[in-house]
């Protein structure tokens, strides 16, 4: 539009320029116009250039929104993980005072490959010791082991209910996540199910101790639980109830040496060569909990308490642990500290799945536990742990254990 206008003026200009201007004028008027006709083509180029962008940017933008509902592998596969660095300090009665340097690394792979499926794997450092991925540091800097921590799946059938199967992270909610029942790092292996609707949730599930039907020895550990989750005024409440049916009775150990039942009881054919040895009971575990989480002084208190009877037992058949903890060490330069006490009788719990740093792991023992930690910042942490038991109380001869871990551990 302007170059027309600009190309009007030219002509009009040279129509009437000899009556109305001098040569001189009409000459300057004339490059003038010229140098706005210029400016003009100038302009429209670029013009065209920036709808030419804006188009492509369009275009660009359209793709990526097209890749995102299509799904990209960075959208549907996550990568985490933690690492640990520990020292500690073991005093064990009528044993030598203990000092050693530990590490714990565990790196998951998550995918999607539906809207409603997870797919997981994860390794983990360690042996195959059931409850720990610590791995001592020595052996003039050898190799350390690596091995399946975790691979599952989940599938989500309907909004609340979910469908978990292969080797996964314990589905039984565990008050204060303490170890009572279940080490935080025991990984079962089964299929699970959980239902959650309000407040209100169910998990249950079949858990291989032995699943291979070859040797005549495979053991099914089968559990439920149910329980209320939800705010109460100010504060929340998780309490529950379980129940936990692991067969055996006549049962030799699942791993380890043949006297290796960690505080259960249990007899041999041959004592003296510790030949034939086999679990007295089985374990119908009965657990109650509850856990209350309020605000002191503007920060988070939590109260918890967990009790266990077995039900298969006729003595030594109860455990139970009371504790708090203050403050919450998660955003930077923020703490907290928890006490514990713990008691837990010879046959109350299966010795080989609970805490396995209580009283050097098992059960048959009794005493304090105290924990604190400082967050540095959202993903490193350092802490302390402290325990002071008795062990060896119902079976074997009594002795005072005591145990300090120093940690600093990191998450990606």
């Amino acid at each position: 539009m302007i170059r027309s206008i600009a190309l009007l003026l030219l002509v009009t200009y040279a129509q009437i320029g000899y009556t109305s201007v001098s040569d001189e004028d009409f000459s300057d008027l004339k490059n003038q116009l010229i140098s706005l006709l210029n400016r003009v083509d100038a302009l429209e180029a670029e013009n065209k250039n920036l709808k030419e962008s804006v188009v492509s940017s369009a275009a660009t933008a359209e793709k990526l929104k097209a890749t995102r509902k299509s799904g990209s592998w960075t959208e549907t596969v996550k990568l985490k993980g933690d690492f640990r660095y520990r020292y500690e300090n073991i005093d064990a009665e009528r044993s030598d005072t203990r000092e050693r340097n530990r590490i714990r690394a565990r790196v998951a792979v998550t995918a999607k490959p539906a809207d409603n499926v997870e797919v997981g794997i994860g390794l983990a450092s360690g042996t195959d010791d059931a409850v720990s991925t610590n791995q001592t540091l020595g052996g003039g800097g050898s190799t350390k082991d690596i091995n399946l921590d975790l691979a599952y799946f989940k599938w989500q059938a309907k909004p609340g209910f979910n469908v978990i199967g292969g080797k996964m992270k314990n589905i039984f909610y565990r008050p204060a996540g303490h170890g009572l029942v279940w080490d935080g790092d025991y990984r079962p292996e089964g299929i699970g199910f959980t239902f959650a609707r309000g407040n209100y949730f169910i998990n249950t599930a079949a858990n291989f101790l032995e699943s291979d039907t070859k040797k005549d020895n495979s053991k099914t550990a089968y559990g439920f639980q149910t329980g209320f989750n939800g705010s109460i005024g100010n504060s929340k409440l998780v309490a529950g109830i379980g129940y936990f049916d692991l067969d055996t009775d006549n049962r030799e150990v699942f791993a380890g040496d043949p006297d290796d039942f960690f505080g259960n009881t249990f007899s041999c054919t041959d004592p003296a060569a510790l030949t034939g040895c086999t679990y007295n009971n089985s374990f119908e575990e009965v657990e109650l909990f509850a856990q209350l989480t309020t605000t002191v002084g503007e920060k988070p208190l939590m109260l918890f308490a967990d009790l266990v009877q077995n039900q298969d037992a006729s003595d030594l058949d109860t455990a139970w642990a009371a504790g708090l903890k203050y403050g919450k060490a998660s955003a930077p330069r923020t703490w907290e500290l928890s006490y514990i006490y713990q008691d837990i009788e010879a046959d109350a719990v299966i010795g080989l799945l609970t805490d396995s740093d209580f009283a050097g792991g098992g059960t048959d023992a009794k005493g304090h536990i105290l924990k604190g930690a400082w967050a540095i910042n959202k993903k490193w942490k350092i802490g302390f742990t402290y325990f002071d038991n008795e062990r060896n109380m119902d079976i074997g001869i009594e002795e005072d254990y005591k145990r300090l871990m120093l940690d600093t551990a990191y998450k990606f």
